[in-house]
């Protein structure tokens, strides 16, 4: 038989644009806990291979020099790279910010979702869902005995004592500048609590590079702990709320979209196991909406009206293609050369 009937009478399938940024997000995560595992073990090397004549004081520009010497440019290169807004001494630094330098700040830092168009591999195993609160995204930091919540655009939503650590002036609370906490919520407005959908920092310890599995183990282990849960007091002006989440099989599935909730829904947001925090869109995170489990589904006017017509702006590509402005794009159309000549 001709070797070229051996061959496989189909192609491999092809990906969606959003599940190779999905994969390549991943990538990217794994190659970054590489290059800090490789320079842990590089700086733990040379500190055990230094000669004592090293550590001697009348020679420290030597001392450095050797030290320098022995780790490889490209771990300098990865650790500069890393160290970005998301550095512990940022955030702490971060949180003490005011008027406009702050705004700026947390402008910059919330993880946003992209739309859900395509179904991820692995969807049964390597996701959550939850159903989202309607309300305002935002993020709530406590430190030094206050809490201050932030708007997407940065600016302040509201300041109140919490039970968070260093969330209140309070004897049993710490006003250590090394205990601060900052959650990622959604205040709904109904029953003026605040939903955490996500934990960034806790007591001072930054939860950044940990996966999304550890961080909702956290949260959910740690949120009761500090009495934020319990209805509002003196030193704990807003209740603070875990949302149920599931395992996206069918079942958890089916729990988060028809389930009852204690808030008002806003679609579901599907989250991967193994993403980190990180700024801006990402592919890791996603948002579904439709009438069963959004009202918002549709646009409204400024008095919550459903207009008699609906509107969407389309940008026109260079290859004739109509598309939205979602990143990616999702193509409506293509418009033939002979129609855009004549417009």
């Amino acid at each position: 038989m001709a070797t070229h009937e051996l061959r496989r009478p189909f192609k491999r399938p092809a990906i969606s644009d959003q599940q190779r940024r999905r994969e390549i997000s991943l990538q990217r995560q794994a190659q970054n806990r590489r290059d800090a595992q490789h320079q842990a073990r590089c700086l733990a090397s040379t500190i055990l291979t230094l000669q004592p004549a090293q550590y001697e004081p009348a020679e420290p520009d030597l001392q450095l020099q050797s030290e320098t010497e022995l780790i490889p440019e490209l771990e300098i290169e990865s650790q500069e790279h890393r160290r970005d807004l998301r550095d512990i001494d940022d955030v702490r630094q971060a949180s003490r910010l005011k008027g406009v330098e702050a705004r700026q700040w947390f402008a910059k830092q919330l993880m946003l979702p992209e739309w859900m168009i395509d179904v991820p591999e692995r969807l049964n195993t390597d996701w959550y869902v939850f159903a989202r609160p309607a309300g305002k995204r935002c993020f709530v930091v406590s430190s030094n005995g206050t809490t201050i919540s932030r708007l997407r655009n940065g600016s302040m939503l509201h300041r109140f004592p919490s039970a968070l650590p260093s969330g209140a002036r309070t004897s049993k609370s710490s006003h250590s500048g090394q205990s601060y906490c900052i959650l990622d919520c959604i205040f709904h407005e109904p029953d003026q609590t605040y939903y955490v959908i996500d934990m960034v920092c806790w007591a001072g310890m930054s939860l950044y590079e940990c996966t999304t599995e550890f961080r909702f183990f956290w949260l959910n282990s740690k949120l009761v702990e500090t009495g934020a849960c319990d209805a509002p007091s003196s030193y704990h002006k807003f209740r603070f709320s875990t949302v149920p989440i599931y395992n996206c099989d069918q079942e958890g599935l089916n729990a988060a979209y028809t389930g009852p909730v204690p808030y008002v829904k806003d679609g579901l947001l599907f989250c991967n196991k193994h993403a980190h925090y990180q700024s801006g869109n990402t592919p890791l995170i996603l948002v579904w909406k439709d009438e069963n489990c959004s009202q918002y589904v549709i646009d409204t006017d400024s008095k919550g009206q459903v207009p008699n017509k609906q509107q969407v702006v389309l940008e026109l590509l260079f290859d004739g293609k109509l598309a939205t402005s979602d990143d990616p794009p999702v193509i409506f159309g293509c418009l033939n050369e002979d129609f855009i000549q004549e417009v």
